[in-house]
């Protein structure tokens, strides 16, 4: 009789994430920061505790003593398919990596999961398995033509054929959240720094492919950091700047791991990097307070996953006029946005949930202006308010840099 094949396998997890399968102590302290498992009213299977202990049951069933004497033990399908819909319900925000007594790296976990399945033919989850191609194919999510990449840049701005600076403006910015990239350029121009861009030549970070556990497919994101990485050395760069948080978190993390790096052959910087190094060298003059109160949102991909928390807030609070004040939860602690790991694109009203509970956290707060420093949590936490229909502004770091600098971002 034929010995029965495994209905999952080990593919795309390493031995440390094995063992990480096996190091869940159950205590639990994951459930109760889970910000996709509070929006959906504690829905059963999509805590973080839940789904480590149901793939290690998995790897029992295929891998363990008693399928190794009486051969692997049959998952049904349609019990995978639901674990895919569960793991697929995480913006990989990485609260639980955090709070996991055990220490396990749930990021690359649930990624390293969401992988696996897909290579089976299980998932991604709806709109996201459109990403390898409009990526592959368009060089952005958004079906948009690689000639309008430069299509917002209004006559004032100057940017420079070639330079020491280039900025990376993103997908985002760059076709659907203008005012960040007149913003970002605006603010340049004005503090005398010159900068190229790539143009044309700027293709998708590759983030959400990778988020979504698409990564493997026709090698897309192995293209997709290899020609930008090419590229921007072509500019002359040797610091390159990013306003979006995914794709700062992309070129990092992911494009070094994509090339088999250490490290880019130019150093990556947030906006707010840079600007706080100004700030402290005494190299921006402001031109008129911002009279508000303001909160400030870290974004997940900047925060938890690369460690910026300190520098947005130091430009925020040099900013004259500003008082600044925290929400309950934040910096590695802070409540997720909601929009990422795909769940913006797959599940749009999960993530106007979790940015529901991300907007109230500010209310709390009696702040007049809700800012973040990233293009995609401003789109979402803007989703999230206007479905609370409350009054609060939602504006990035960058935006309210240019307005104190006297300059337009429309």
């Amino acid at each position: 009789m034929a010995k029965r094949t495994p209905s999952i396998d080990t593919k795309n997890l390493t031995a440390v994430q094995l063992m990480e399968l096996d190091s869940c102590t159950r205590c639990g302290e994951c459930v109760k920061w889970c910000p996709t498992y509070a929006a959906t009213n504690q829905k059963p299977g999509l805590a973080p505790r839940d789904k480590i202990l149901r793939w290690r049951q998995y790897m029992n069933k295929s891998y363990g003593v008693k399928a190794k004497l009486f051969g692997p033990q049959e998952i049904p399908q349609a019990e995978l398919q639901e674990f895919k819909d569960d793991v697929h319900h995480c913006t990989t925000c990485g609260i639980c990596a955090t709070v996991c007594e055990s220490g396990i790296n749930t990021v690359e976990l649930w990624e390293a999961m969401r992988a696996n399945l897909v290579k089976k033919g299980i998932g991604p989850y709806g709109k996201q398995n459109m990403f390898p191609k409009l990526i592959g194919q368009y060089h952005n999510p958004y079906l948009k033509d690689q000639k309008d990449r430069l299509n917002w840049v209004p006559p004032d701005v100057k940017i420079a054929d070639k330079a020491d600076i280039v900025y990376f403006t993103g997908c985002t910015a760059g076709y659907n959240q203008l005012p960040l990239a007149f913003a970002t350029s605006r603010v340049l121009n004005k503090l005398g720094i010159p900068f190229a861009m790539l143009g044309e030549e700027e293709w998708c970070c590759g983030s959400a492919l990778i988020r979504t556990g698409q990564a493997h497919i026709d090698n897309v994101p192995l293209g997709i950091a290899k020609h930008n990485v090419e590229a921007l050395q072509k500019k002359g760069a040797k610091k390159v700047l990013f306003a979006c948080a995914g794709c700062f978190r992309a070129a990092s993390i992911d494009w070094p791991r994509a090339l088999g790096m250490k490290k880019l052959p130019f150093e990556v910087i947030h906006i707010t990097e840079f600007l706080a190094d100004l700030i402290k060298q005494g190299k921006i003059k402001w031109v008129k307070p911002i009279n508000k109160t303001v909160t400030y949102h870290d974004p997940c991909h900047l925060g938890r996953h690369v460690g910026v928390f300190d520098a947005p807030r130091y430009v925020l609070t040099h900013i004259p006029g500003i008082k600044f004040v925290e929400m309950d939860r934040i910096k590695d602690f802070q409540r997720c946005c909601g929009a990422g790991g795909g769940v913006k694109a797959g599940i749009p009203d999960l993530a106007v949930a979790v940015a529901e509970s991300r907007v109230k956290d500010a209310l709390g707060t009696d702040a007049e202006i809700l800012s973040s420093a990233c293009p995609f949590c401003k789109r979402n936490l803007s989703d999230g308010r206007d479905s609370l229909k409350v009054d609060i502004v939602v504006e990035d770091v960058i935006e309210l840099v240019a307005e104190a600098l006297g300059l337009e971002t429309k």
